[in-house]
Formats: structure tokens, C-alpha cells, sequence
């Protein structure tokens, strides 16, 4: 529910205000359904065991089978089968079910900025695409005032866009995603060899042209929209190719080892999950289940994120970044396990 809140019911408030049907918008929410069970079910997998297990421990369940003669590995067994069935079913779901899903969202995320050009001029924000930065003052269906684009043009000279009134055009021409008159614009253009040198040009009306590569690239298909085999595949090409960059390959291999350490991390919070609970789970254990479980959810999830960021920024092994938090959670866990066993 965290996951589904955040990331999707935010995004559809924001589509419905600017009038775009809900079957769009209730189709936009199931193509992004996969990330979301990707990305979830190793939290959901850790939250639930804790929950089970500190309620067994806090019911002296655990303190029965323990008299009864079963050992903590027999214990265990159920928790690693689980985790490992959680595991392969939540890479199904990351490896195809979610690139088809960013296909078709994409897809239809272009329909609507098509046939609707105003759902993506929110007012008073920042929108980043794939060529431009849009500064946005205030946006009224397809008015938008104090209208300020950063972009480069054909010869990767910066230049800089200002626009007091500015009108979304409906009556698009062919192959334009969306098209703005501009009132009263003023234009700066900087020399990417010289920056002391830049040309400068006012206008009364100036109309700007927006392509669909602007906020989806559809000529290039992204390591998010392949499954495993195919990004494996791309990966030995970019490796044969000499011309192929270092940082890019890196990218590439960050986004393969993340297909498999998402949902893997499963089985390593089913793992960690049985000592946690013995240890924490004596008073209330449900509840110290739920929280100890968000806390560490929390901590991996910032681990992964700060691996992918040294990944993409500084270079940083693809393989290490998506799998060392995994690495530590299944260490500590047999670490606790073992201490566990010798009391």
C-alpha cells in the first residue's frame, strides 16, 4: 500500500485533474502494477515473516516445538521454501510482466500528452524530459504564464527560452507531441565553445515544437523494458563493441543484476527473519514485527538506491551495487542464526 500510494494514486490525482478519462487512468495504474510487486515483495516477504514468527514467539509457540524435539533448522525449512517461491514468483513478474508493463504505459502515456498536451504543464513545477528542463509559472488548462525552457539546439549550443503567455496548440501537425505559441519571447543563445559569447533575440510570437522523444525515446528500447535474457544479450554486444563506453556498460549491468537482486532479496529477509523475531519478538511480537520489519525495510531500500546512484554517477561495479545490500542482510541473519543455535 506504501509502494501503490506513493507512486501511483499521486500520479493519477495529478492525470485526473486535467480531465483525462479514468479508463486511461485506471489502465496507467495496472501497467504499473509489476514495479510495484517487484519492488514490494521482499519488504512485504520480511514485514509478514516478522509478523508471524513475533507472534509465535510472544504465544510461546516457538518455546513448544522447541521442547517437543524440532530444531531451528527444521524451523527454518518452511521460511527458506516460502522466501525461495516468493522469490522466483516475484522475478516473473520484475523480469517480464514489468517491462511489458513499462512498454504499455509509455505507449499510453503518449496517447494522452498527444490528444491532452496540458497533463504534462503542472503548475508552478520543474518538468525534466529526455532533451529540455521546463521551468512552469502558472498553468491553466492549455495557458501557461512565465514559461522558462532550457535546452540545446541542432549544434548542442545551450540556449535559454522565456516566455511571458504561452497557448498549448490542439490542432497538432504530424509527428508533433505538442506545440506552444509563445507571446513576448525572448531568446538567449550561448556558444558551447565560448561562453562569453552568446546571441540574444526578442520576439512578439515565437512557436515551438515538441516531439514525442522529448518524453519518451521510442527509438530506443531501455534495460527497464528487456527481460534478463535479452539484457544479457545486449550486454555481450556492448562488450564486443570497442567503441562501447565504460559508464554505459556499467549502466547496463547495474539494470541486469537489479532483475535478479530485487526479487531475490526474498529468500535473504526470509532468512534474517526467524532470529529477529526470537530475539525481539518476546512482548507484543506482532507489533515489534511490524515496526523492526519498516525499519529495516527502510534500510535496504535506502542501500539500493544509494548503490544505483555511485552505480550511474561514479561508475561504481553494477554487480556490487545491487547485491550488497542483499549480501548484508543474509550475513546478518546467519550470523544471528548461529548465535541463535549455540545458546
Amino acid at each position: 500500500m506504501i509502494f501503490f500510494v506513493n507512486q501511483i494514486l499521486l500520479m493519477a490525482e495529478t492525470i485526473l485533474k486535467q480531465k483525462v478519462p479514468v479508463r486511461d487512468v485506471v489502465r496507467l495504474i495496472w501497467y504499473s502494477l509489476p514495479g510495484i510487486i517487484a519492488q514490494s515483495a521482499p519488504f512485504a516477504t520480511l514485514v509478514g515473516f516478522l509478523m508471524c514468527f513475533g507472534r509465535l514467539v510472544s504465544d510461546n509457540e516457538i518455546l513448544i516445538l522447541r521442547a517437543s524435539g524440532l530444531r531451528y533448522g527444521i524451523i527454518m525449512v518452511p521460511v527458506i521454501v516460502l522466501g525461495l517461491v516468493i522469490s522466483v514468483l516475484s522475478f516473473f513478474v520484475n523480469d517480464y510482466l514489468l517491462p511489458v508493463g513499462t512498454l504499455k504505459f509509455n505507449h499510453l502515456r503518449r496517447e494522452i500528452i498527444r490528444t491532452n498536451p496540458a497533463v504534462e504543464l503542472e503548475s508552478n513545477s520543474i518538468k525534466r524530459t529526455n532533451e529540455s528542463t521546463l521551468v512552469i509559472g502558472n498553468a491553466d488548462k492549455e495557458h501557461v504564464s512565465d514559461l522558462v525552457i532550457f535546452d540545446t539546439d541542432g549544434d548542442g549550443s545551450q540556449r535559454i527560452i522565456v516566455a511571458g503567455d504561452s497557448n498549448v496548440n490542439k490542432e497538432l501537425p504530424s509527428g508533433i507531441l505538442m506545440q506552444l505559441n509563445m507571446s513576448d519571447a525572448s531568446v538567449l543563445l550561448f556558444d558551447k565553445k565560448s561562453r562569453e559569447d552568446f546571441d540574444s533575440l526578442a520576439a512578439k510570437q515565437i512557436q515551438l515544437n515538441i516531439f514525442s522523444s522529448a518524453f519518451v525515446d521510442d527509438n530506443r528500447v531501455l534495460p527497464r523494458e528487456m527481460t534478463s535474457y535479452d539484457l544479457y544479450k545486449k550486454i555481450e554486444e556492448m562488450k564486443k563493441n570497442p567503441n562501447t563506453k565504460a559508464k554505459v556498460l556499467n549502466n547496463y549491468n547495474l539494470e541486469y543484476n537489479k532483475k535478479f537482486s530485487i526479487p531475490f532479496a526474498s529468500l535473504f529477509f526470509a532468512i534474517l527473519a526467524l532470529p529477529l523475531a526470537l530475539i525481539f519478538g518476546k512482548r507484543d511480537g506482532q507489533t515489534i514485527g511490524l515496526i523492526i520489519g519498516l525499519i529495516i525495510s527502510v534500510l535496504y531500500w535506502a542501500m539500493t538506491i544509494l548503490g544505483q546512484i555511485f552505480g550511474i554517477r561514479i561508475g561504481f561495479d553494477g554487480f556490487w551495487a545491487m547485491w550488497l545490500p542483499n549480501i548484508i542482510i543474509g550475513a546478518a541473519g546467519i550470523i544471528l542464526y548461529f548465535l541463535l543455535v549455540r545458546k
